[in-house]
């Protein structure tokens, strides 16, 4: 199973609501990742014959390994779409278990499936029993809240069901990403099912990669949040932690508009939902920060009080405002040149968000 054979030592880009869209899974594979999940896709949405929900499961010639996480309740619907997404070229398909967003729980689907680990092994039996090459698995967390931490039950009637692997995010679902995650918990689940375990939480830099490995004894990791922030992070996990400046960044930043435009295509139509996503991109990467001139490094669930900025390029990519955000989406997806000095100020950037609010 091409999967399972890439799975040790991999770094795996997680499965992401609108951040695991083709062009940008497109942009981390030229970046060096080799395990991709695509966004989660309702199973009962694709047996509708939803064309948007389509869109979610297609894979980019260039990606190495692919997967499609599922999500939903109905064993019939699941396994349906577990095939489905098969035959269409899928080298794995997950079970969400852990989506904690409340439109999706209080459906009874990701985090809230996993608070019965029956139901969740027979969905996993009848999504093994309709695949015919392609290993099952599932991305759960540590429970719903820490009154109830279920994950090992999870993990066990997962694989009891045929599941081939499990993810673990090393949280609860009330926790969302408020807290540090658990990695001794990852290995609670590594030391309990014979199957490889995935770890997931807070890996921002290669030292993260190795701390993971090293306390919970994984076979792969997965990153979410840090790929958003860092695209490149593929590459510096493979070839070691290097500062990247802000003319590089903006570059891999016009790549992803330019693959954006392929996929969505370079019209009136085209470039208005690329500027929606560029837009929404921006806010994570943003968030970029070197290591510290002490030599420290910034944390993930921390955002950074205040830097030395090495240019005023990357002062500008640093700022939160969405006004600057929208400011450089036009101009990233129109190819502009890209001024730092042309940039609306701080306060011009609040007047704009002052008036969008008034309107």
């Amino acid at each position: 199973m091409p999967f399972l054979s890439h799975l040790p030592g991999a770094v795996v880009m997680g499965p992401m609501t609108k951040g695991s869209n083709l062009p940008y899974r497109r942009l981390c594979v030229e970046l060096g990742a080799r395990v991709t999940v695509s966004e989660m896709t309702l199973a009962r949405r694709l047996k509708q014959k939803r064309k948007g929900e389509f869109a979610l499961i297609r894979r980019a010639p260039e990606e190495p390994c692919f997967g499609v996480q599922l999500a939903g309740t109905n064993p019939d619907e699941l396994a349906w779409a577990a095939a489905l997404v098969e035959s269409r070229g899928a080298d794995f398909v997950d079970l969400n278990l852990g989506c904690p967003i409340d439109h999706f729980t209080r459906k009874g689907m990701g985090a809230a499936l996993a608070r019965q680990p029956a139901r969740v092994g027979r969905l996993v039996a009848a999504m093994r029993g309709a695949v015919t090459s392609v290993p099952v698995t599932v991305k759960i967390r540590l429970g719903w809240n820490d009154e109830s931490r279920n994950f090992l039950d999870v993990a066990r009637a997962a694989v009891d069901a045929g599941a081939s692997a499990v993810f673990v995010h090393g949280r609860t679902r009330n926790a969302r990403y408020r807290h540090a995650a658990e990695w001794d918990a990852i290995g609670q689940v590594t030391q309990t099912i014979p199957v490889p375990v995935i770890g997931n939480g807070d890996i921002l830099f290669p030292h993260d990669v190795d701390r993971g490995r090293s306390t919970s004894g994984c076979t792969a990791v997965m990153i979410a949040r840090g790929v958003l922030i860092k695209p490149w992070i593929f590459r510096e996990i493979a070839e070691g932690y290097r500062e990247v400046s802000a003319e590089e960044r903006l570059s891999i930043y016009r790549r992803y508009a330019a693959l954006a435009l392929e996929h969505w295509r370079d019209d009136e139509r085209g470039r208005a939902v690329v500027r929606e996503f560029v837009e929404w991109h921006l806010g994570f990467w943003c968030r970029y920060a070197p290591r510290r001139a002490d030599g420290s490094w910034p944390s993930m669930q921390e955002r950074e009080p205040s830097r030395v900025f090495a240019s005023p390029l990357d002062a500008l990519l640093a700022r939160p405002e969405p006004a600057i955000h929208k400011w450089l989406a036009e101009r990233l997806v129109a190819g502009d040149d890209i001024n730092p000095e042309s940039a609306p100020t701080a306060g011009e950037a609040g007047d704009d968000l002052e008036m969008a609010a008034a309107g």
